[in-house]
């Protein structure tokens, strides 16, 4: 480096000199070859980072570490189901280990339509689901004949496609009635006064039906209405422990819509065609029941031009009909007789008024009219008060004389006597 003498000629007294200020510079080459130097390195850097290794080529990138097998919250993030995008389902499925069937539910986006896909060793990818309103059940039932067969007692052989799943129908004679019914003994049936009870408005709440199935014993019968989430895993347990089960169909009451049985209720402004149409929605439903009975439906069961179709069609299917009691015009009892198909009516509504008193009072007049006529029957709900002294009450009751019996056992005893 040199140096330079700077003077300041304005600030300076006239006649004097000024005192010299130093500073140094850099010669004018260092400066060049250090100019070049960081321009060099600059460009060398922007290269690397447009055209190394980088395959986005200088875009912005968002790394994020994975741990393999954990999440946070400790679950395997593998188990974990990738968000569905709004244009279609593009969720893959995780592995799923050998033989052991798994279901995997499919979204579409641009329709809304769910696809329940079983994948495993037994019925891979069968899909078993579908879009609400025009989807029926028809659809996921497709194939799955050989299925109902590994349910409690249900006849494969008995049952027919329909669009609204898997319904009853009479097969080389074999009814579903008969079929269906459950075990007594017909002999001891025919020789003592008999009483039949029938727990109604189960399938909804699945706490008070597994009550109903596990606490009464088994000659009591269980009538399932064909609402709740999954009425046929309920009514195949309710078999599995030899009870016999009906379905009930829901109909038109005086004060409806203020009181509403449920979707798909038979109504008596509609067409016969219609309320077939929703008769075999119900059917549907569930399977492995020996007749079906009215829920509710004191109007319907009371408009002759209304039931016709729908006994007609029971009675064809080899079903019995049950008449809970509750309309005291209804004409099911002279139609079931027309089609000389078996049914039976309510004589006591045990649980009328829920307080143990007052059921304990009715059974008492159920057993009493038993012994009077031979045959007797009574309905139920699945209250807790009301299985609690049901239950108590059966334990004693053949000692006093009165056998209990399955529905069907005393639909057929009234028929004969």
């Amino acid at each position: 480096m040199t140096e330079t003498d700077t003077v300041d000629d304005l600030s300076a007294p006239l006649g004097q000199k000024t005192a010299r200020k130093r500073r140094f510079r850099l010669p004018f080459t260092a400066m060049q070859v250090l100019a070049g130097a960081l321009g060099l390195f600059l460009a060398v850097f922007a290269g690397f980072a447009i055209f190394g290794n980088n395959p986005l080529g200088g875009e912005p990138v968002a790394r994020v570490a994975l741990r393999e097998g954990k999440s946070l919250e400790g679950k395997s993030w593998e188990d974990k189901a990738a968000p569905a995008s709004d244009h279609g389902a593009k969720t893959a499925p995780k592995q799923i280990p050998s033989g052991e069937p798994k279901t995997v539910t499919i979204i579409d986006g641009s329709s809304g339509t769910r696809h329940d896909v079983v994948i495993g060793s037994e019925g891979a990818d069968k899909a078993q689901g579908g879009s609400q309103g025009d989807k029926t059940q028809g659809d996921k039932a497709e194939g799955d004949s050989a299925a109902f067969a590994k349910m409690a007692g249900v006849d494969p052989q008995l049952l027919e496609k329909s669009r609204y799943g898997m319904i009853p129908v009479v097969s080389d004679g074999r009814k579903p009635f008969t079929v269906y019914a459950a075990p007594s003994d017909p002999a001891k049936a025919a020789k003592m006064p008999v009483v039949a009870i029938v727990i109604g408005g189960l399938g909804v709440g699945a706490a008070k039906t597994a009550d109903a199935i596990m606490k009464l014993p088994p000659a009591v019968t269980l009538a399932f209405t064909p609402y709740g989430s999954d009425p046929s895993k309920l009514a195949e347990r309710a078999r599995a422990q030899r009870h016999e089960i009906l379905l009930q169909i829901p109909m038109e009451p005086y004060d409806y819509p203020d009181n509403d049985p449920g979707p798909q209720t038979l109504l008596a402004t509609l067409s016969p065609e219609q309320n077939l149409d929703r008769f075999l929605w119900h059917l549907g439903r569930l399977q492995g029941y020996a007749a079906v009975a009215n829920f509710m439906g004191a109007r319907f069961v009371a408009t002759d031009a209304a039931m016709q179709p729908i006994i007609r069609e029971a009675s064809k299917r080899g079903l019995g009909y049950f008449d809970d009691g509750s309309a005291p015009r209804s004409v099911a009892a002279a139609l079931a007789m027309g089609q000389a198909m078996p049914f039976a009516k309510s004589d006591v509504a045990i649980d009328a008024v829920p307080t143990p008193a007052e059921i304990d009072h009715a059974l008492a007049d159920l057993e009493n009219l038993a012994k009077e006529r031979g045959v007797a029957i009574g309905t139920a709900s699945a209250l807790p008060v009301s299985i609690e002294r049901i239950g108590i009450w059966i334990k004693t009751l053949e000692a006093r004389g009165v056998m209990l019996v399955p529905l069907t056992t005393a639909m057929l005893k009234s028929k004969s006597s």
